[in-house]
Order: structure tokens, then sequence, then C-alpha cells
């Protein structure tokens, strides 16, 4: 699966965001900016994330996924 095929995913599932994808093989680097992580804890956050990648995680296709989450507030502080 390439970082593109892990982009389209996560834009389909989180369509209100920015996503940024890097990596190869079953193991990424994401990026995620949106508003609709306002008022969630880390963990709330990253299962949003990965509720995109459940098919693709449990077929294996994706392995590791470090991601990064940010309201649009904290990325501009950024």
């Amino acid at each position: 699966m390439q970082p593109a095929d892990v982009k389209k995913l996560l834009q389909a599932h989180l369509p209100e965001c920015d996503i940024e994808v890097e990596g190869e093989g079953s193991h990424y680097n994401v990026t995620v900016i949106g508003d609709v992580f306002e008022g969630l804890n880390a963990v709330k956050k990253q299962q949003l994330v990965y509720a995109g990648l459940n098919q693709q995680i449990a077929d294996g296709s994706v392995h590791a996924v470090n991601m990064k989450t940010f309201t649009r507030a904290e990325w501009e502080q950024q």
C-alpha cells in the first residue's frame, strides 16, 4: 500500500481534514489537521483516525501508524 492510498482512505473517512501521509511498506507517518478533533483527548483523536484504516490494519496492509493530530488552531500555533 502506498502513502497516497492511505491518504485517500483517510480523506474519505475525514473529508473535512487536511491530511499528509509519508512512509513505505506497511509503516506510515500521518498528520491530520481538522476541527473534528476539538475537545477530544489524544486517545479519542487516535481512535477517530484509526477508524478510517480498520480494514487495512485487520488485513495487514497497514501495520504501524505514527500519527500527529491537530485542531486548526493547534496547527497555527506550531
